[in-house]
């Protein structure tokens, strides 16, 4: 909830040791706000506070609650403090639109038939290519970095297959300098949005603010620039994501026409969106696989079975249910975007007592959703038989949400499934491997999740 709603009188535990003026600092860590919510969501139940700097955050783990939230006709997608900072460079693109905005629906209607079941296969011989570059990168070396290579991955799958644009990720010494200010941007604007006193934040941030507008610039070159050789190339990227908005852009009957600077900004909505979210469920899923070796011979034998030792078919791929497994409850655990805004529509209540004002916004905790009991006695416990089919049909529907929900839920949805079962069944494919025994989940949290400084050992498969 917005700062003007922090005078209000409530009733909602809340971190202990409140600060005058400055809130709930106290044990608060800038570079983990994420996980200290979920901690806090275990002790504190499941709707708290968190009051900072005068800025009120409500924090929603409870499964009831969270499904109230998940209502469309009472509540609809927030553009939360985060996000918002990313609309210097995103602007109204998918991700970071107000449902309101025209552009948002224009864009939608546009380019949901390039994520519908039907659109992968045409995305598949891509998707094998650029895992097919992972593999020959990873049997030249004995250790990897994985969230460094799942980078790499996911950045040149989408580069390719939305905009025929390659990153040349893994033939370069260096990542590509797009990465470096792409992460640089998400990180600068999640760390600043935990200052919510603008003029503080513009003292405390001021060199940092440079370079993030060095990195901004950079940035809107690299897109234009793709934009700009595609159009007056007059080359087809056959009907890939690019050809889709620039097609429309031409045709002056198209209700959903994007302008060219909308046309950058949805570039960039999926190279954030279609690479960060899939690199971190890649990094999570193989962490969660060296570390249940049981788990990790039972989705080597799927594999084995179901694709044998050539490269799968596009209709092989969804029939690896157990690594699909694998993949759900590793989304479970660390949902890589772990949280989303709801706003309500009216005046309203949540969970028969909590008053919300039209236009006030609440957070639904991914993570700590994902931990409540409705999911049994052990929830941070690895099990993908969560996801047996009774198993899922038993529980509610709203209490699994690694991709949002309601009409803004991830359009790339899809895509990143079959991209993520892929590559994890080609790992499984062609390696060996396990983690460095010493090596201890951390996690690095920019605007999503990632595992840090998790390295495996690899073995070529005979």
């Amino acid at each position: 909830m917005v700062a003007d709603v922090a005078q209000r009188s409530t009733t909602l535990p809340h971190p202990p040791r409140r600060l005058p003026l400055l809130g709930d600092v106290v044990g608060a860590h800038a570079a983990t706000p994420v996980q200290d919510s979920v901690a806090l969501a275990a002790r504190l139940g499941p709707i708290f506070e968190r009051v900072v700097l005068g800025r009120r955050y409500i924090l929603v783990s409870g499964a009831d609650l969270a499904g109230e939230l998940c209502d469309e006709d009472r509540f609809v997608k927030h553009v939360s403090p985060a996000i918002e900072g990313l609309r210097s460079i995103g602007g109204d693109g998918l991700f970071t639109a107000h449902t309101h905005e025209p552009n948002w629906q224009k864009a939608h209607d546009l380019l949901r038939p390039a994520f519908a079941q039907s659109a992968m296969r045409s995305y598949h011989s891509i998707m094998l290519d650029v895992a097919s570059d992972l593999m020959t990168h990873w049997h030249s070396h004995k250790t990897v970095d994985v969230s460094s290579d799942m980078t790499k991955l996911t950045l040149d799958t989408i580069g390719r297959t939305g905009f025929s644009y390659t990153f040349d990720s893994f033939t370069r010494d260096k990542p590509h300098p797009f990465v470096d200010a792409m992460v640089g941007v998400l990180s600068h604007n999640q760390r600043r949005a935990l200052v919510p006193i603008p003029w503080l934040a513009d003292v405390v941030f001021r060199k940092a603010d440079r370079r993030n507008a060095e990195n901004q610039r950079y940035l809107a070159e690299v897109l234009d620039s793709i934009v700009r050789t595609r159009r007056d190339s007059g080359m087809s990227g056959e009907g890939d994501l690019l050809d889709i908005m620039l097609d429309a852009a031409r045709d002056s009957q198209n209700p959903n026409a994007l302008s060219e600077v909308n046309i950058r900004q949805q570039i960039l909505t999926f190279l954030i969106a279609g690479h960060e979210t899939t690199s971190g469920a890649l990094s999570f899923a193989l962490y969660y696989l060296a570390q249940n070796p049981e788990v990790l011979a039972a989705a080597r034998a799927e594999v084995d079975e179901v694709w044998g030792s050539q490269p799968p078919t596009f209709e092989q791929v969804p029939k690896l249910r157990y690594v699909r497994r694998v993949l759900d409850e590793t989304l479970r655990l660390w949902p890589t975007a772990p949280a989303f805004a709801r706003e309500a529509r009216e005046d309203t209540r949540i969970g028969g007592s909590h008053e919300m004002k039209k236009g006030d916004w609440a957070f639904v905790l991914i993570p700590g959703l994902h931990r409540d009991p409705v999911w049994g006695d052990n929830p941070d416990a690895f099990d993908p038989d969560r996801f047996l089919s009774a198993n899922v049909r038993a529980r509610p529907g709203h209490v699994y949400k690694p991709w949002g929900t309601g009409e803004r839920a991830c359009i790339g949805r899809q895509f990143a499934i079959h991209e993520a079962v892929l590559v994890l069944g080609k790992i499984l494919q062609q390696f060996d491997f396990h983690a460095e025994p010493s090596y201890e989940l951390k996690i690095e949290e920019r605007l999503t999740l990632m595992p840090k400084g998790f390295r495996l050992a690899l073995s070529a498969r005979n």
